[in-house]
């Protein structure tokens, strides 16, 4: 039973010519794919009159036995989703301006990501291999914490110290109080 896991996937990457005056392309993930073939990355897959498609990255996605918690809200959601954290780098390749940051299958993880609105982060169906992975890694990892409500402290009346009476004690002496008959 071993804290964390990991597994290799392949990330491809649609690269669209769009008509915008501030960028050329436009970037989407639009494939995961679980132990994948060694490919280098930003290798031509397909491409068409305005799109091409890559093998961006091969990208280690490790899991943690702390995060359970975070696999169980994925796999319980409607789509169990992988999530791939696509980063600005110009220095990739000549009309490539993204690199492969970060792959995970934590919804808490992606979303400090979005968070900090410097990264694109995207969001692919995870793959059935990858769910039975995962399931497996929670059913052995996951304890239900339950939940414990907080408890208020007692309210500690102030002493006096080195000669002064504590605010409250004060203000109650100078005040008048109002007495009903």
């Amino acid at each position: 039973m071993e804290a964390t896991q990991t597994l290799q996937v392949g990330i491809v990457v649609e690269r669209r010519k769009v008509d915008h005056a501030w960028t050329d392309w436009s970037w989407k993930v639009i494939d995961v794919v679980a132990e994948p073939p060694p490919v280098d990355d930003w290798t031509q897959l397909r491409s068409g009159e305005d799109w091409t498609w890559f093998h961006a990255a091969s990208m280690p996605v490790e899991i943690h036995h702390k995060e359970t918690e975070s696999y169980v809200f994925n796999l319980q959601s409607k789509k169990p989703a992988v999530y791939v954290v696509l980063t600005d780098d110009e220095d990739v390749a000549e009309d490539i301006s993204l690199r492969v940051h970060l792959v995970t299958v934590s919804p808490y993880e992606a979303q400090d990501y979005l968070d900090s609105g410097e990264d694109m982060v995207e969001s692919m169906e995870m793959p059935e291999e990858m769910i039975a992975w995962l399931e497996t890694f929670v059913e052995e990892h996951h304890v239900e914490e339950p939940f414990i409500k907080r408890q208020r402290d007692k309210h500690k009346v102030e002493e006096h110290k080195f000669g002064q009476e504590p605010i409250f004690e004060l203000r109650n002496r100078q005040s008048p109080q109002v007495k009903n008959d």
